[in-house]
């Protein structure tokens, strides 16, 4: 395990070019499968993007919606660059009224049903290269929950401010997992992925401000344990600092600040482009 203390830094993609101007559109899709979870599903592909590109899983956190986090994290303005596919999946306020993805219900967070079935159909319907997983809050819990049953998806993960699999099963166990966390030993978090789903682990990055009071940053500490435990590879970056919300940097071209979307002069989602190498033969 790599564990990366970060301050105020610029982003190594924000270092490459500006992007170029958009002409594609955030655009919805349906019948991407049998959809058990009931939620919407969005994507964006860059305009001329060729067959085979990767593609980038991208999980809203609670009160967002799919195209304003895409948007204000920086995953469009990277996608145009780099020249990748975003698979946008969006809650809605019938399964859980403040837009929450559903990470602490035992129907949404098993293999095959619920919500994390209908991501993982998602993800199939794209038929990338190569796909990665991630998102902020309840989106970077939801990460935890598709890394952990779907180990044959993902090439990696990126959680943002979440919480480690299985750490709750209902609503009223999920707010002691937020804060002040659940302090369980590495080999009791790994068998909560053990009993998930089976198949080699790919690398997890974990991001955490140190002053998120939404999401304590223990739950850094164990979520490095938990995929340490079933041997993924784990990276942690703890932002000085920060609160509860996802790391930007407007000012490098990376997102645009508003709730949640916190401009420290830190791009996670540049970072994580970077780290799973999106622009290889990609970049125009």
């Amino acid at each position: 395990m790599r564990k990366l203390l970060i301050g105020a830094v610029v982003s190594t993609l924000a270092l490459l070019f500006p992007a170029p101007a958009q002409a594609a559109t955030i655009r919805p899709v349906t019948g991407f499968g049998s959809n058990p979870g009931a939620l919407r599903m969005f994507e964006y592909v860059p305009d001329g993007l060729p067959s085979g590109r990767p593609v980038v899983v991208v999980l809203h956190g609670c009160t967002q919606d799919a195209a304003g986090y895409a948007r204000g994290s920086g995953w469009i303005g990277l996608a145009d660059r780099l020249r990748f596919e975003l698979v946008l999946p969006e809650q809605v306020s019938a399964n859980n009224f403040n837009k929450c993805f559903n990470w602490f219900q035992s129907g949404d967070i098993k293999r095959g049903s619920g919500e994390a079935e209908s991501i993982a159909q998602m993800a199939r319907s794209a038929a990338g290269s190569r796909t990665y997983v991630t998102g902020l809050s309840a989106g970077g819990a939801m990460t935890s929950v598709l890394l952990a049953a779907y180990p044959e998806l993902f090439a990696g993960g990126g959680v943002v401010a979440g919480l480690p699999y299985g750490c709750a099963t209902s609503m009223i166990d999920a707010y002691p997992c937020m804060n002040p966390g659940k302090d369980l030993t590495p080999k009791q978090w790994g068998d909560k992925v053990r009993a998930a789903g089976t198949g080699s682990r790919s690398p997890v990055s974990v991001w955490h401000g140190t002053a998120d009071y939404t999401v304590a940053p223990m739950n850094m500490r164990e979520l490095s344990e938990q995929w340490s435990d079933v041997g993924a590879a784990v990276d942690t970056h703890a932002i000085n600092g920060m609160g509860h919300g996802q790391p930007i940097a407007p000012g490098s071209g990376c997102g645009q600040a508003g709730p949640y979307l916190l401009d420290v002069g830190v791009c996670a989602a540049g970072e994580l482009a970077a780290k799973w190498r999106l622009g290889e033969d990609g970049v125009q």
